[in-house]
């Protein structure tokens, strides 16, 4: 999972959980409330908890908003779980409301970083394999030749 770059307290998790589970208990969850849970949760380096974080912003977003601010998160949490087709989903819907938005901007050029790294990575070890794989079918071949 990519380093944690944002850090959150112990004690804000704590308080926003226990908010947003209050706020649960009494049938009515504020949106503030929501989003802030979420946020502490897709920061978290616990994969279920980023994808709890998830859930509930993209429920923010079925509510018939499409703030900045939800997508941006659901953006970077998916980021973090290497989903990055799904984030750059995100990015794209905010560069369409706000095309020079910076902090989106920023999100998707990480996130084509990531995947063009990746990519080169995956590239790689099929490269290795297919070297290893050639060569040890050229030794196999050399060996059954000599024997004959």
């Amino acid at each position: 999972m990519e380093e944690n770059v944002h850090i959150i307290s112990r004690e804000d998790f704590q308080d926003a959980e226990e908010r947003y589970i209050k706020e649960v208990s009494l049938g009515e969850v504020k949106p503030n409330t929501q989003f802030h849970y979420g946020y502490c949760l897709i920061y978290s380096q616990n994969k279920s908890d980023i994808t709890k974080g998830l859930r509930l912003l993209q429920d923010l977003c079925h509510s018939g908003t499409d703030q900045r601010d939800y997508l941006y998160y659901l953006a970077e949490g998916n980021y973090r779980l290497s989903e990055y087709n799904t984030a750059l989903k995100y990015t794209h819907r905010i560069l369409q409301i706000e095309p020079t938005n910076r902090q989106a901007l920023d999100l998707d050029e990480k996130i084509r970083k990531k995947m063009q790294k990746d990519g080169l990575i995956g590239l790689g070890i099929v490269g290795t394999a297919v070297v290893v794989g050639g060569a040890a079918a050229i030794l196999g071949f050399v060996a059954s030749r000599f024997k004959k």
